[in-house]
């Protein structure tokens, strides 16, 4: 089955690679289903080779844990050396560095574990000079941010497995169309603000906060398709430097329920 998801759309494993009996896989056989239309040439038939260790949860677990690591390390380092009057610099460069990585990774064919690691590096920027400037402005909230974080993904995680959370192929498009109607609203308004026209989506009122709520929403929802492909993944036996591209694709996400939990802590906080 296809999948919809811009980080795993690429790699073919996640969308149906088979692989013989024999466990020889064929890197350009997909299933036919899958295969576009439209063009008169018929699929590129490869060689068999020699098959490699396949992906697994453990090695999914280690690379993902090697990734966040990394991320709270930078951002530890960030917090410590970075001084106030560079927090804003270290900010933006953090998310940028981050945004053009992320795309870069998001569409990249063959997944770069150097270039997942300098993703975590440039989100450990952003991460930690953002935290350092909100825990100036509202004590507490990153400790907060952080129990929430750790209580959302375990909970959501528990959810999928006890609960038995099958994700379905309308389930998948409606998270996906929503995540990038959600962000196209929050840049849309990022560019307003530049004028002096901004809504409140990325304020700090009621209008930031309804919004806010909603990307948590979407961010526990994005989890539990990323536990979903994860385990297709391992179904389809692709091979362990994938795992690096699972780890990618986790990250983003925790990020992502992070950055939001933090919000909605500073929102309330100044709401007292």
């Amino acid at each position: 089955m296809q999948s919809s998801n811009p980080v795993f759309a690429r790699s073919e494993g996640f969308n149906g690679r088979r692989t013989s009996q024999s466990g020889v896989t064929y890197p350009g056989y997909t299933d036919s289903s899958a295969w576009g239309t439209g063009s008169s040439q018929a699929p590129e038939t490869y060689a068999p080779v020699r098959p490699t260790a396949p992906m697994t949860i453990d090695s999914v677990v280690q690379k993902t844990g090697i990734t966040l690591g990394l991320v709270v390390l930078t951002a530890a380092l960030t917090w410590v050396f970075v001084p106030p009057a560079m927090l804003g610099m270290a900010w933006m460069g953090g998310a940028f560095a981050g945004l053009g990585l992320g795309l870069v990774l998001s569409f990249k064919r063959v997944v770069s574990p150097a270039l997942v690691l300098a993703y975590a590096v440039a989100e450990g920027l952003f991460i930690g000079a953002m935290s350092k400037t909100f825990e100036s402005m509202w004590d507490g909230v990153v400790v907060g941010a952080v129990v929430g974080t750790v209580a959302a993904v375990a909970g959501t995680l528990a959810a999928y497995k006890f609960f038995n959370i099958s994700v379905s192929p309308k389930f998948r498009k409606f998270v996906v169309a929503a995540m990038f109607g959600f962000v196209a609203l929050v840049l849309m308004d990022f560019v307003l603000g530049l004028f002096g026209n901004a809504i409140g989506l990325n304020g700090f009122g009621g209008l930031g906060l309804v919004m806010s709520v909603v990307g948590l929403g979407l961010g526990v929802l994005m989890l539990i398709l990323d536990f979903d492909f994860v385990e297709r993944g391992i179904a389809a036996r692709l091979p362990e430097i994938e795992s690096w591209r699972a780890a990618f694709g986790l990250t983003v996400t925790i990020i992502w329920i992070y950055i939001e939990i933090l919000r909605i802590l500073a929102i309330l906080r100044g709401n007292d």
